[in-house]
């Protein structure tokens, strides 16, 4: 079909405008592709003792390269898919779910480069957890 006069000029405005609107969502499509988990960063490497909350619980201690690391602490030696749910430069909450083994949903508070506060809940191996507890880093790894 071909347009001749206003009919083409419309034509042209139209198809112009499409291009742009679908640059648009092609460029915030690629912004949602991986977030950043930038407060995650910024926690320092090494040692880091994660207390309960709560009484009854013992203190644990785990070698972190990453901050992201203290996200599954209840299924880290599973490979999950996870889906970020809050990602703010003060907490990040990150959902998460381990094929055959489980799921957890667990968020970070950033209070400085050596400690945060950490809530988790899920399913671990057919049983449920909730757990709240402050991670501090205490040491270089290998101490």
């Amino acid at each position: 079909m071909i347009f001749k006069g206003r009919q083409s000029g419309l034509m042209v405005r139209a198809v112009g405008s499409l291009a742009c609107l679908l640059a648009g969502f092609a460029a915030t499509a690629g912004l949602a592709e991986g977030p950043s988990l930038a407060m995650l960063d910024r926690l320092e490497p090494g040692l880091w003792a994660i207390h309960p909350r709560d009484e009854t619980g013992n203190e644990t201690r785990l070698c972190a390269g990453s901050g992201r690391r203290l996200i599954q602490i209840r299924h880290a030696a599973e490979t999950c898919r996870q889906f970020v749910i809050e990602d703010g430069p003060g907490a990040v909450t990150v959902q998460y779910t381990c094929p055959g083994k489980g799921y957890g949903r667990t968020r970070l508070r950033f209070e400085n480069a050596r400690l945060v506060q950490l809530e988790t809940q899920g399913i671990e191996n057919g049983l449920p957890f909730n757990f709240a507890a402050e991670a501090r880093r205490v040491a270089s790894c290998g101490r």
